[in-house]
């Protein structure tokens, strides 16, 4: 459960408590996009400001200078970044700060390495280190690339020569994750997609780099079992289309959370207040609750509400509502702060179910029958159109819904011709311009338009796994991502080497114990005082190119707390999605050119 904390002391102690401040002296923290991430998904400002940093600072804006203060430079080693350290020292009569202290995500490339070295700057560097930390712990057990753009890169034609950069930057970044847990893992790979086996290949020469760096890395016990295994988005078309009835799932695709903050109107007796609130671990109410089924999750708030005003006297109805927390707040305004977290995730619950009774609960059924093959009794079903037409007719469902059942009628027969394809999207009505979202989905490798040449087996259908009947205590929530199913078969070394080979390049019982050789950049990389290895018991690390949905990620959780022989599972991806943007990323992959971002289309979406 260590990824955020093995990268909150990595930070402390690897970037902050290297160059110590003598007293009163105090400096600049400088960060970009995706070192600024990191930094606020693990550390708190009293602890940035205990080890003397009074400032925060973006390095892409315009600052004022500071000449008398030293600044440490926790970056990214890209051309922008780079390029901006050096101009904050080009004119040596007007200096942004005093001295830099530079300490790269990872490992800098040779050309720009050379070119700090020739730069003004290069004079005012007193330290210059990597830490190796490129990714974001978004979760206790979840990590993301913050790379979006790698959906269209590895599944774009079109995008092919932009892919190999890409992928290369993302083999580091999973390296860099590696080297701060201290794992060397077998590498595995989906073989079903040709990209796989080569994307594989340059995540394991990365970590072969870092292994030469730090021999220590997959040390400890039972280590070698430790496993990486990378898998593409096709492997899973079923889970980020449907309608999830989690709390965390079902929050961020029924409600328009933005960056992770839920903005809600609080109503009281006397006015209406705008609350925002960062939904992440730091609230342990969120931690405890976000994997629950709603239906228990407004029981569970409304009981630890009743037990707090208990526990503190302050009297409570047996069913808590609004109005009573606003009454408690009155009486006992030192648990403000506890009253709070209760209302908020009350708001929350209630406004999951406002909108599932709206819209979602009339689709749930027909996805569920659609995604299992079988109806809620177990019952094979013959004719999905009887279930999915009415959908498909109703005006009040949204078009971006009727994508995702069509979507998921589509997987569920392996295919449909294009006759059948075009009644469909006449039937729903679907814009000409979002038809291509259907189309799209074969870029993934999903069968969309029958094929017979390239019929494979969709082993995450539910006829091809195993059956969780005792598992399933809602209707509305029988299907369980597949992702449960390989994450339990690799725990159990089940998996099959024939879907899921190893890399062939290096096997950890040849190398008999001896890390490769490093040639980089001499000997100044091996300068990493004070660093620190994580070690546990083995992981499996789960990393899907082209986005994770939240159903996913719970189940790390889940199979990690039901694991009896002390593997803990994680689960990264290069961007987190809902479904909302996985169709948004489809609906852009059959574009020309460079990478489009689709932020615009939320509001059409929104729309309909």
């Amino acid at each position: 459960m260590a990824l955020k904390l093995s990268v909150q002391q990595k930070i402390n102690q690897d970037v902050l408590g290297v160059v110590r401040k003598s007293a009163n002296e105090w400096r600049v923290l400088v960060v970009d996009q995706l070192s600024m991430r990191m930094v606020s998904a693990c550390c708190k400002m009293h602890e940035i400001m205990s080890n003397g940093i009074t400032l925060v600072e973006d390095i892409n804006k315009r600052r004022e200078p500071l000449a008398s203060m030293e600044a440490i430079y926790l970056i990214t080693p890209t051309a922008k970044s780079i390029k901006a350290l050096m101009n904050d020292f080009s004119n040596t009569s007007d200096l942004q700060y005093k001295c830099a202290h530079v300490f790269f995500t990872e490992a800098c490339p040779d050309e720009l390495f050379n070119e700090l070295c020739k730069s003004p700057v290069s004079k005012f560097i007193k330290t210059l280190k990597e830490i190796n930390i490129a990714f974001l712990p978004y979760e206790s057990q979840v990590f993301s690339l913050d790379s979006p753009e790698t959906f269209q890169l590895y599944y774009n034609p079109s995008k092919a020569g932009s892919r190999i950069l890409n992928l290369e930057r993302c083999a580091e970044q999973i390296a860099t994750l590696c080297a701060t847990l201290g794992e060397y893992p077998s590498v595995r790979y989906r073989g079903e997609f040709d990209k796989n086996a080569d994307f594989a290949h340059l995540v394991q020469q990365k970590l072969d780099q870092y292994k030469a760096d730090d021999h220590t890395m997959g040390e400890g016990q039972q280590k070698d079992r430790s496993q990486l295994i990378i898998l593409d988005r096709a492997f899973d078309p079923v889970s980020p289309l449907l309608h999830e009835l989690t709390f965390q799932a079902m929050a961020f695709d029924l409600l328009p959370i933005e960056n992770d903050v839920y903005r809600y109107e609080n109503t009281s007796a006397t006015d209406v207040q705008e609350k925002e609130v960062l939904l992440d671990e730091n609230d342990e109410l969120w931690a405890d609750l976000r994997h629950m089924h709603i239906a228990v999750v407004s029981q569970k708030v409304t009981q630890m509400l009743k037990n707090f005003a208990e526990e503190k006297k302050m009297g409570s109805s047996e069913k808590a509502s609004m109005k009573d927390l606003s009454q408690m707040l009155k009486r006992m305004p030192q648990y403000q702060k506890e009253l709070s977290r209760y209302s908020t995730h009350l708001h929350l619950a209630e406004e999951c179910m406002k909108a599932y009774q709206g819209h979602a609960d009339k689709l749930c059924k027909v996805e569920q029958d659609l995604a299992m093959g079988t109806n809620q009794d177990g019952e094979k079903i013959r004719d999905h159109m009887r279930n999915i037409v009415p959908i498909l007719l109703d005006q009040s469902v949204s078009v971006y819904d009727k994508i995702r059942i069509i979507l998921l009628y589509i997987i569920s027969k392996g295919g449909i011709t294009e006759e059948n394809l075009a009644k469909l999207v006449q039937h729903a009505q679907i814009p000409d311009e979002e038809k291509c979202i259907l189309t799209n989905m074969q870029n993934l490798g999903v069968p969309i338009v029958q094929d017979a040449s390239r019929r494979k087996t969709q082993h995450y259908l539910a006829l091809n796994r195993k059956e969780r009947v005792s598992e399933h205590t809602y209707q509305m929530s029988r299907w369980t991502p597949y992702i449960k199913d390989l994450m339990e078969e690799a725990i159990e070394d089940k998996m099959d080497a024939k879907f899921f080979p190893y890399h062939s390049a290096v096997s950890r019982g040849v190398m008999g114990g001896r890390a490769p050789v490093s040639a980089r950049y001499g000997n100044w990389h091996k300068d990493r005082a004070g660093q620190t290895n994580y070690k546990s018991g083995p992981r499996m690390i789960f990393f899907i190119i082209g986005g994770v949905s939240y159903s996913e990620i719970r189940c790390a959780y889940e199979v990690t707390k039901a694991c009896k022989n002390n593997f803990e599972v994680l689960i990264g991806s290069d961007h987190l999605f809902n479904p909302e943007t996985f169709l948004r990323d489809l609906h852009e992959l059959n574009k020309l050119g460079p990478y489009h971002d689709s932020t615009d289309l939320h509001s059409q979406y929104r729309d309909m």
